[in-house]
């Protein structure tokens, strides 16, 4: 048991957990985090707090933003600025189907001014940008590098709102991408229609991959749809599911109504062990 709290590098950006050790930092604190390429700074968008699993492997606080370090987070953030009007034009020029996703900017010593940019972009294939690199990294006078993303990689950095109306699962929370497969479209009863089940990315939405173990249990003790079941209403035949209710719609022989049940009062294991032990 342990504390944490929770930053972002930017404004709706994925969240990073750290410990935060004797600090406590509240919510719309600048503070810094440890990177690879020394502190940086982020907000606090989660207070500190108690929480009940092991806080060990998280990495620590490196103290909160003096104003030297919010001077050094405004510089790189300008550098960033006039490195993406930079890259853009230089694209342009240079003719290459090319699109700017992000531009990540360190600063050097002060003695060796070995700043260095890299600059994220997504492309439809495999582009020659060797003259690129040359003429970016005259123009803005230090090492460029670029590197190209996926379609994912690109929704993860850029964000944005998903179809359910909340920001991108893969830019927020999600460490890794799993496989996602039509199969798991399938399983969910939903309709094969690209536009209805791909994510900004354009791919197969991520929510399908962690939302398929709760249908595959609903479906191994669920009746199948055309099945005859007895309902507490009276007989009829399963014609839906509805998982997220965990329930099964049933059309009623009597009069041909349809009611929603529990699928634990129509499963035929559970009502064989209500007759054999009655309440």
């Amino acid at each position: 048991m342990g504390m944490l709290c929770a930053v972002s590098f930017n404004r709706y950006g994925r969240l990073y957990y750290l410990d935060p050790g004797e600090l406590r930092p509240q919510v719309g604190d600048r503070v810094l985090v440890p990177t690879d390429d020394g502190p940086e700074v982020a907000e606090c968008v989660w207070a500190a707090q108690w929480v009940t699993e092991d806080t060990d492997g998280f990495p620590k606080l490196a103290g909160l933003a003096q104003e030297d370090d919010l001077r050094r987070d405004e510089l790189l953030r300008r550098c960033k600025a006039e490195a993406k009007v930079a890259a853009k034009r230089l694209i342009r020029e240079h003719g290459l189907p090319m699109k700017v996703v992000a531009i990540d900017h360190v600063l050097g010593a002060p003695e060796t001014g070995s700043d260095r940019t890299t600059v994220y972009f997504t492309a439809p294939h495999r582009v020659d940008f060797r003259s690129l690199v040359r003429d970016l990294g005259a123009t803005l006078r230090c090492r460029v590098e670029l590197r190209q993303l996926s379609a994912r990689d690109s929704a993860r950095v850029q964000g944005g709102i998903g179809s359910c109306g909340r920001d991108l699962c893969c830019a927020t929370f999600l460490n890794d991408f799993e496989p996602v497969t039509i199969r798991m479209a399938k399983d969910q009863d939903l309709p094969l229609n690209p536009l209805r089940i791909s994510g900004a990315c354009g791919r197969l939405m991520c929510c399908l991959k962690y939302e398929h173990p709760l249908y595959q249990r609903f479906q191994e003790s669920a009746p199948t749809i055309g099945s005859r079941v007895s309902t507490p209403e009276g007989d009829g035949k399963v014609v839906g599911h509805s998982v997220p209710r965990d329930s099964v719609t049933v059309r009623l022989d009597a009069d041909g109504s349809r009611c929603s049940c529990s699928r634990a009062s129509v499963c035929a294991p559970r009502q064989a062990h209500d007759q054999h032990y009655p309440s």
